[in-house]
């Protein structure tokens, strides 16, 4: 499992001061990147210097209890699974008393970078994701 810890910024609220549905993806995000940089494949590395992208083709999140600006958050980020061309990832949200007030899941595809065709994921980036 990684973790990855944030706080609820004002830009993360909606009207109701609340986080806002959508940020609740974009820390997912944020906690993939990171992730990503902990296992040797940053997001900057695969543009820069690899064949394949892995372009997100689901998403869908739930979410247990409001947050609002301040309150810190821990990201649990889990590969659920992979396949020869895509892998899944679970993410809980839990507030500083670890409490799951959140959570999403993402669906990642490896695609060719030029043609943009479904390929195989790399043994390496497979090997590299798999003890998470």
């Amino acid at each position: 499992m990684f973790t990855y810890q944030t706080t609820v910024k004002i830009h993360d609220t909606d009207a109701a001061g609340f986080l806002f549905f959508g940020d609740q993806f974009k820390i997912a995000h944020d906690a993939y990147e990171a992730f990503l940089d902990a296992v040797g494949f940053s997001i900057q590395y695969i543009i820069q210097e690899e064949k394949f992208l892995l372009p997100i083709v689901h998403a869908e999140a739930d979410y247990f209890v409001p947050l609002s600006v301040g309150d810190r958050i821990t990201v649990q980020l889990q590969i659920e699974s992979v396949s020869k061309t895509s892998f899944q990832i679970l993410y809980d949200f839990l507030n500083d008393y670890g409490k799951i007030v959140g959570n999403a899941k993402t669906v990642h595809v490896a695609v060719d970078k030029n043609s943009k065709k479904k390929v195989s994921l790399p043994d390496k980036f497979v090997e590299a994701i798999q003890n998470f």
